[in-house]
């Protein structure tokens, strides 16, 4: 299963926001620190605060902060808002199944599993469960030479 860049940027948004709580931020530093363009995060973030997920403060001294605490955002909720769809084969989809033998297929109700399980555990999850470790984020993202690179969770 793979998750559009688009949700990916998203929970990367608001784990940016939540290891710099103490203040209101700005998405110019938060496109920079990701290497993410700031006309494609601009959308992301107007809509995680439609979503009530951040909250923007307009103005000379405005900017965002999350409108949440993190343990109150769930990452299976968000992901669920911030993906078109969950379509791991073309015929989880009616307009777009063009596959011959899935009125027969067993394999579609094999992915439909995988799926859900997918989805449960995120379901299990809150933002605060992936910040925990807020000091080593906020430091690695001030400099990312500073902490050893870690390739497996």
């Amino acid at each position: 299963m793979r998750l559009t860049s688009y949700s990916d940027y998203s929970v990367r948004v608001l784990i940016y926001l939540s290891i710099h709580h103490e203040k209101l931020n700005n998405i110019k530093d938060i496109a920079h620190v990701y290497d993410i363009s700031k006309n494609h995060l601009m959308k992301i973030i107007y809509n995680l605060g439609k979503l009530g997920y951040i909250e923007t403060i307009r103005g000379r001294n405005g900017g965002i902060r999350l409108a949440k605490e993190p343990n109150e955002i769930n990452l299976g909720a968000l992901l669920r808002q911030t993906e078109e769809d969950f379509h791991i084969v073309e015929c989880f989809s009616k307009d777009h199944n063009h596959c011959a033998i899935s009125p027969v297929c067993n394999l579609k109700g094999v992915f439909y599993q995988a799926k859900q399980a997918f989805l449960q555990v995120l379901d299990s999850y809150t933002l605060e469960d992936v910040v925990t470790n807020r000091i080593v984020l906020k430091e690695y993202l001030q400099n990312p030479k500073t902490v050893p690179e870690i390739i497996e969770p």
